[in-house]
């Protein structure tokens, strides 16, 4: 069975009918992974209708060449770099923006990429596999003080500091090449662990967010997400992680205010700055069947907001 065949996005149903599709609509899938999202959004558009898919990993790239459909494309970039790919495709307006934040399945499954510690490979988790340093680089020429900083940071670990002073050590005998290796460093250094989780959990997902620079990223992504949408189309932001939600959170909340004045302006209500957006809904988790269905689908969180106009 295919990639796309075998992987169903978490909380699929919903994010997609958040977007609220119009049949002649333009919507950009900010992370098109294996598809999912693409070939739902596709079966509820018309003939008119037109969807921009982009990711940064060129095996998702390839994947997506199995789409045989006049009213897609994809493009090869990360997500920050949204409004400059539609400017290249001449498109000026959208009427809406998924974004399906983590690591796909399979990218979990796949041990050349590095991204699971349950599976014995080369310790990459790079996105895109042709840009920048890769995990066991990076571990090799970081001070112990950096690598704490990143694994308490982003893994939100409270072993980090120990964790960091064991990976030096064995790096000190051998490069730390690959995940089984690293997991074991971990697994030495963290002696307990909340029930059913593995101790290399937080570091393998601290190190993947820092090497992805993906909190960076993000709020690039939806404040640009947010000035392509047309009035009243809609920014669905699926994420799986307390940081990444947290940020989605508070610029939707952000953009649902109204602007800043300066302090004893005498301006009338109807004069104040228009918020950008409304926020719709409350956040939304997947049930208990699609957890139980789907264990990945515990930690995602939906949420949905709408572009207000700008009159």
């Amino acid at each position: 069975m295919s990639d796309a065949l075998s992987h169903r996005p978490v909380l699929l149903d919903e994010a997609v009918g958040a977007l609220n599709i119009q049949p002649a609509g333009v919507y950009v899938d900010a992370t098109f992974g294996r598809g999912g999202h693409s070939r739902e959004i596709l079966s509820r558009l018309g003939s008119q209708g037109c969807l921009i898919a982009l990711d940064r990993d060129p095996a998702a790239v390839q994947a997506a060449e199995a789409i045989r459909d006049c009213r897609f494309r994809i493009v090869q970039r990360r997500f920050s770099r949204m409004a400059e790919v539609l400017r290249e495709l001449g498109v000026e307006r959208v009427d809406g923006v998924l974004f399906d934040l983590g690591v796909s399945s399979p990218q979990l499954e796949d041990a050349s990429r590095g991204f699971s510690f349950r599976l014995d490979g080369p310790l990459d988790m790079r996105m895109d596999p042709g840009e920048g340093p890769s995990a066991a680089q990076w571990l090799a020429r970081a001070t112990e003080r950096e690598i704490g900083e990143v694994v308490r940071r982003y893994g939100e670990e409270r072993f980090a500091k120990q964790i960091a002073r064991a990976i030096v050590a064995a790096r000190a005998r051998k490069p730390v090449a690959t995940t089984r290796e690293l997991a074991a460093i971990v697994a030495q250094a963290v002696r307990t662990r909340e029930p059913g989780q593995d101790p290399a959990t937080r570091t393998f997902q601290a190190l993947r967010i820092f090497i992805n620079q993906e909190l960076e990223e993000l709020p690039v992504a939806l404040e640009q997400a947010l000035g392509l949408l047309k009035p009243g189309g809609r920014l669905v932001v699926i994420s799986f992680h307390s940081l990444e939600d947290r940020i989605v959170k508070r610029f939707m909340q952000a953009a649902a205010r109204p602007g800043d004045v300066p302090a004893k302006l005498p301006l009338k209500a109807h004069e104040l700055p228009r918020p950008r957006a409304r926020i719709v809904g409350k956040a939304l988790r997947a049930s208990a069947a699609e957890v139980a269905a789907n264990p990945r689908a515990r930690s995602a969180v939906l949420r949905v907001a709408e572009r207000l106009g700008e009159d």
